[in-house]
């Protein structure tokens, strides 16, 4: 394998480093990458956009573009709106239509970071200071199995949040914080760690794809040591979003840091290639503060991560055997969403506490709608709740007033992130006072009500939604 380091992207896994990943972006979307790419001639406004086919289909690009989500009509009139945004940053600038939605908020898509948390239970536990990044980086690496899905998830309103427990002795909670640009919180615990996470995504549209960088600060306490964990996860690109199939790859680099003591990992993972070669795969080494690789990793994101102890050149040391450490869980077939089992259990009461805020996500009805196959009720909810949400801010102005998280409190600390400096959210623990004291209320548990029961993240609670 030869020499590694921590600083030379190059040499960790198979391929070279990011360098061609960060140069694609700022090309037109036929140059991106090395994947299998047709010209989408004889379309009308479509000359000169690509669609990337990751199987490598020998199929016409034309067949190839109208196996779309949508039908012909649709993808033109979109694409006539879409693309004066081509270059920019279209996170909370566009009005979306819920076709293309799947029944989940962004926090919700949070909460699946905990399907596989038995993982930091793990990393607690270990004695070994590079196991122990094994664990915890193998966590970090199978949410991505998940967010594979190509279906984009509900902006939250101000205000909305979200719940979960009955899941390894999780509390989970997430708030809506900042509305432009869109900011979550989140923070969840048990009895091994502390996971706390500020998110904002920063966006580029490129006509028929986008790239999705994570401008977040995710942390974890392990609370057996104390040791402070960060995590830079990689930026994602979601390909053919107007035409052809829609897919998502993550290529670029992964790096957590063990703040407390300088080791790190850092995982490559591959870009699509031609015919879907390297397509899921990560490979990467545990360093020690030294920047010496101690153990090597490797797998594919969408199926199994194993390490294996290596010596100062990166390669295995003999005697040992590759260890596998995670495999994903089995999932629904032909699910309509691509969801996960646990995606499911995210969506349903059962995850919910019995006297649930009326801001949380499963409440939202243009969810339930869509949830329900009701697109046209889904898309009148979700346009009701942006005039809502818009009449509000008007009203909040008008009154010399701001908005104010109820779970989380802005600090003044600013966060550099690859993608730009972040401002912070900090969890300010009234939750579990609040939680206590709705738990102690005659509130109505959400039982069989839960359809009956108001979406209400608003800050003020008797404005017109007109």
């Amino acid at each position: 394998m030869g020499s590694k380091d921590a600083n030379s992207s190059a040499s960790v896994g198979a391929g070279g480093g990011g360098g061609g990943f960060f140069s694609a972006i700022t090309s037109s979307v036929k140059n991106w990458g090395t994947a299998v790419h047709k010209s989408v001639n004889g379309m009308l406004d479509y000359e000169g956009l690509e669609v990337i086919n990751p199987e490598g289909s020998t199929d016409d690009a034309e067949e190839e573009a109208q196996r779309g989500r949508w039908k012909q009509e649709d993808r033109d009139g979109y694409w006539k709106m879409m693309q004066k945004y081509i270059g920019s940053d279209v996170t909370s600038m566009v009005t979306l239509p819920v076709i293309i939605f799947e029944p989940m908020t962004m926090l919700q898509k949070m909460a699946e970071l905990m399907e596989y948390s038995n993982l930091l239970d793990l990393a607690d536990k270990c004695e070994d200071p590079y196991l122990r990044l094994v664990y915890a980086s193998s966590w970090a690496i199978s949410v991505y199995f998940a967010y594979q899905r190509t279906w984009k998830p509900f902006n939250p309103i101000l205000g909305e949040t979200y719940e979960m427990t009955n899941h390894n002795g999780i509390t989970f909670i997430a708030e809506q914080v900042c509305h432009h640009p869109p900011m979550s919180a989140g923070h969840a615990e048990n009895e091994h760690f502390i996971y706390d996470v500020t998110s904002k995504l920063k966006t580029k549209f490129l006509g028929n794809s986008v790239d999705v960088y994570p401008v977040g600060r995710t942390r974890v306490t392990l609370k057996k040591d104390g040791v402070v964990l960060d995590l830079v996860p990689p930026p994602t690109k979601v390909n053919n979003l107007i035409f052809g199939r829609t897919w998502v790859d993550s290529p670029g680099e992964m790096i957590m840091t063990n703040s407390t003591t300088g080791d790190k990992v850092v995982l490559y993972f591959q870009p699509c290639g031609w015919f879907g070669a390297g397509r899921y795969e990560v490979d990467g080494y545990v360093y020690n503060a030294a920047e010496e690789p101690k153990i090597l990793m490797t797998g594919k994101w969408n199926e199994s991560l194993s390490y294996q102890a290596c010596d100062m050149e990166g390669e295995p040391l003999p005697g040992t055997e590759l260890k596998e450490v995670w495999r994903v869980a089995t999932v629904p077939e032909n699910d309509k969403y691509q969801f996960t089992h646990f995606a499911h259990k995210i969506n349903s009461f059962d995850t919910a506490p019995k006297k649930l805020l009326s801001s949380d996500s499963r409440l939202r009805p243009d969810r339930l709608a869509l949830e329900r196959g009701d697109l046209s009720k889904s898309g009148a909810e979700k346009s009701s709740l942006e005039e809502r949400q818009r009449a509000e801010k008007k009203d909040r102005e008008t009154k010399g007033d701001s908005f104010i998280s109820r779970w989380f409190d802005l600090t003044n600390e600013m966060s550099p992130t690859p993608w730009g400096d972040l401002e912070i959210y900090q969890y300010n623990g009234k939750y579990t006072a609040g939680r206590a004291s709705i738990d102690a209320s005659d509130v109505v548990d959400v039982g069989d009500s839960n359809k009956s029961m108001e979406f209400n993240p608003w800050q003020y609670s008797n404005l017109s939604a007109e």
